[in-house]
Order: structure tokens, then sequence, then C-alpha cells
């Protein structure tokens, strides 16, 4: 049985110009996401998101359809101004992340709080009480 094989025309010359991996080696796959570490106790679960540098009051950390997102916005503007020319540069950085809470998240009592460059989120746990599968029915 003959099996289909790929041949490459093209000279090897072209194929730094051509092939994929080339392109994809200039190209940043990974968004600039800080990393976030997640530690469950028997009280809260906690996370606690790298973040150096950053001012807390453009950190937002809000609760929505139980989904957490925490996100970062800010504008950097820079201005240089001589005799002969004016130069202004003007930057964004900004992130997202979300997470989806698990049902035993009490999300009133979530507090937040921005240290030595490591915003601590703590999400208090409460008692869910689950409800019986079978349920016995007396006949009357």
């Amino acid at each position: 049985m003959a099996t289909l094989v790929r041949y490459n025309n093209f000279p090897t010359f072209f194929n730094p110009f051509y092939s994929r991996p080339v392109i994809n080696r200039y190209h940043n796959s990974t968004p600039n996401v800080p990393a976030v570490n997640v530690k469950e106790t028997e009280t809260a679960f906690q996370l606690e998101l790298a973040a150096p540098g950053l001012k807390k009051e453009d950190l937002k950390v809000n609760v929505e359809n139980n989904k957490l997102t925490i996100a970062y916005n800010a504008e950097v503007k820079s201005e240089e101004t001589t005799e002969k020319f004016t130069r202004h540069e003007f930057g964004f950085t900004s992130f997202e992340r979300s997470f989806r809470l698990p049902k035993t998240v009490n999300a009133e009592a979530i507090k937040a709080a921005y240290t030595d460059g490591i915003l601590t989120v703590e999400l208090p746990k409460v008692e869910v009480k689950e409800e019986k599968a079978v349920k016995e029915i007396s006949v009357a």
C-alpha cells in the first residue's frame, strides 16, 4: 500500500521566509498575565497573584455571577521636551484573570490585600448543605 508523503519543492533557501516556525519565533504566543498561586485550607481558598510594581488603586477585584475577576489597567505617559523637538510616548499595561468560584465560597466575605508586590485574595468557605438524593415519601 502506498503512503502519501508531502514533498517540499522549494529549495531550503526559501524555508525561512515561508515556514511557520520562523514567524512564530517573533510572535509572543503567551499573553502578559501574572502568575497565580491557589492554596486551599480548611476554612478558605487563598489566591496569590504576583504583580510587582503595580499601584493598588489600579487593581480591580470583583465577583459577578459566581466568577471572580482580577483586572489591572494603567496608562503610562512620558514626555520629553527640548528646544527642537517634543516627544510624547503613551503605554498601556493591562491584564485580566477570571476564576469560576466553587459553591463553597462565600462571595460576600471575600477580602483582598496588596503588599510587597503580591495581591492576596482570601475566599472564605461556607458549609453547603447537601440535599438528599432520594427522598422518601409516605403513602397516605
